[in-house]
């Protein structure tokens, strides 16, 4: 059954092997982008239980207007970056680098970024914020386009276009101050 049939089925007789079968097709991949924002097993496996929480309540908000896996991406993206949000601001490290970041006049090209090494890239990606981390996993990893990311982080297209150019060039600043003597 499509995910639609399956919402459809159990908002009308509230089976609960309808949801069943959405935890276990959607679970792992929540999981992973849990892990890959969160970078901590326990935590990762904390949130995909409470996303799949707000999952069941919500179920009935599911409009159809977007895949219903673009709809769980949503949430998830938005409950692990409010997560790490709240516990910046505990911390009183909290500062919002995508405000702060000056504009610059050249854009780093994809080549660019694509020929770190895997290893390099993985150091660049621990070292720069989780939004910037995030929206290039999105991006690259998801292979996501750039619509589907304004859906799921409900922002306009330039404004996922700029988030992009922006973590593109922290990112290759990042891998220049790294891997210079290399």
């Amino acid at each position: 059954m499509q995910d639609f049939e399956v919402i459809s089925q159990y908002l009308q007789t509230q089976a609960s092997m309808c949801f069943s079968l959405l935890y276990s097709r959607y679970a792992p991949k929540i999981y992973g982008k849990c892990l890959t924002i969160l970078k901590d097993e326990a935590l990762a496996e904390d949130a995909t239980q409470e996303i799949f929480m707000k999952i069941f309540v919500n179920l009935s908000r599911f409009e159809e207007k977007a895949k219903f896996s673009t709809w769980i991406y949503s949430i998830t993206y938005n409950f692990c970056i409010d997560y790490l949000r709240r516990k910046q601001k505990e911390d009183f490290l909290f500062t919002d680098d995508m405000e702060k970041t000056a504009d610059f006049a050249d854009d780093i090209p994809d080549e660019l970024l694509m020929e770190i090494e895997v290893q390099q890239l993985r150091r660049v990606l621990e070292e720069i914020p989780a939004d910037d981390r995030t929206i290039l996993l999105m991006k690259y990893q998801d292979d996501m386009s750039v619509r589907d990311i304004a859906d799921v982080l409900n922002k306009t297209e330039s404004a996922v276009k700029m988030k992009i150019k922006r973590a593109k060039e922290k990112a290759q600043r990042i891998k220049d101050e790294l891997f210079s003597n290399i």
